[in-house]
């Protein structure tokens, strides 16, 4: 048995940690290598089984000499993700930096209600706290903390919080994500120091981090548990039903288990004496604009369902989503050249038949015999 630590082509490295299958009584041998390059069964892919990173999965014929093995088997999933694409994780440390770049409310609230829609344990943290001061980085925590969040602050350069991180993540299989630019590398790379991440500055003008990490990989933590770097991006996208999208709010989920909601159906927008309206919070006025975005992918996605013979999506320069009509493909269809000659014998039998009646219609009366 193994874990699949990293995915690449048609290749998967995975770090073998048990035997199965031995005889009662029969210790298991010790391994030349913990480390095996497999290729994946001919009959898992013909039934369309996918081999993730962080997949349990079973290793035969393995080649100890020459480190490879073929991957027979993969173990029922505890959790999946298909972006990032990982399996079997717990955790979710959403890294946002305190500065270079600066950090962004409205930025931060999207990749957080996309890190609760995953519906793992979500613990933010945020990066860089050495270059603010400690008022500004207090400010920060608290206001996150009114957001329903803990957050760690953490500093690579002086080793703040670091401590704190890697007690957090011991034992865990944990999705390291977060924009670019914010310093997951280098926060690997103190916590893993044999990881050797390639680092890239932020950019001068925009404030903007480079991609770095181009493929999901797991990493093994000193401590115990695992580690998955992720490939950071800048927006995520709102793709949840608006009725889930009040679930994704921490402030939401505690107003309604302190007071309750007389309207099962309840959208928190313009309903009489809703507790979640008439109570401040910060993040009201970013939920309904989330609201109104989430109702309008919504009643797109049925208009596209209900006149998918009439329209398609086309995707701008700038990723926005638009609509237009398809062609008629009856009305535009090439005619095949059979169908042509078969039309034009059709045509000439017809020319023929009528021909023949005009013939016979004018064609004089016998004279009657004598």
């Amino acid at each position: 048995m193994g874990t699949v630590l990293a995915v690449q082509a048609n290749f998967y490295h995975v770090r073998i940690d048990a035997w199965a299958d031995l005889p009662e009584g029969m210790s298991p041998p010790e391994f030349p290598t913990r480390w095996l390059l497999c290729t994946r069964r001919t009959r898992l892919k013909k039934v369309g089984q996918r081999v993730m990173v962080g997949d349990r999965v079973r290793v035969e014929e393995a080649d100890w000499p020459g480190e490879r093995g073929a991957i027979s088997a993969v173990l029922p999933r505890d959790t999946m993700l298909d972006r990032p694409p990982v399996a079997n994780a717990d955790r979710l440390l959403l890294v946002f930096a305190i500065a270079q770049p600066a950090l962004d409310p409205n930025q931060l609230s999207r990749f957080l209600v996309k890190a609760e829609a995953t519906g793992i344990v979500v613990q933010l943290c945020l990066s860089k706290c050495d270059l603010v001061s400690d008022a500004d980085r207090q400010a920060w925590c608290d206001r996150l903390t009114a957001w329903g969040y803990a957050p760690i602050a953490i500093s690579v350069e002086t080793g703040l919080g670091i401590d704190a991180l890697h007690a957090g993540l011991s034992g865990h299989t944990t999705i390291l994500s977060g924009p670019s630019g914010v310093g997951k590398s280098s926060l690997i790379n103190t916590l893993i120091p044999e990881a050797h991440l390639r680092i890239a500055k932020v950019s001068g003008k925009l404030q903007r981090g480079r991609h770095t990490t181009r493929h999901v990989e797991l990493f093994e933590l000193p401590e115990g548990g695992l580690l998955a770097d992720t490939p950071g991006f800048n927006q995520p996208e709102l793709d949840c039903e608006p009725e889930q999208l009040m679930g994704y709010f921490p402030e939401i989920r505690q107003a309604i288990a302190e007071a309750g909601c007389q309207f099962s159906d309840c959208r928190h927008r313009e309903e009489p004496n809703c507790v979640v309206r008439d109570r401040e919070w910060e993040r009201y006025e970013l939920y309904l604009e989330m609201l109104i975005e989430a109702e309008a992918i919504a009643e797109a996605r049925e208009r596209e369902r209900h006149q998918g013979s009439q329209f398609k999506t086309k995707t701008g320069r700038d990723g926005q989503q638009e609509y237009e009509p398809k062609l008629d493909r009856h009305k535009y269809r090439r005619v095949s050249r059979r169908q042509q000659h078969q039309n034009l014998q059709d045509l000439c039998a017809e020319l023929e038949a009528a021909e023949a009646i005009e013939q016979a219609e004018n064609r004089p009366l016998p004279e009657p015999f004598s």
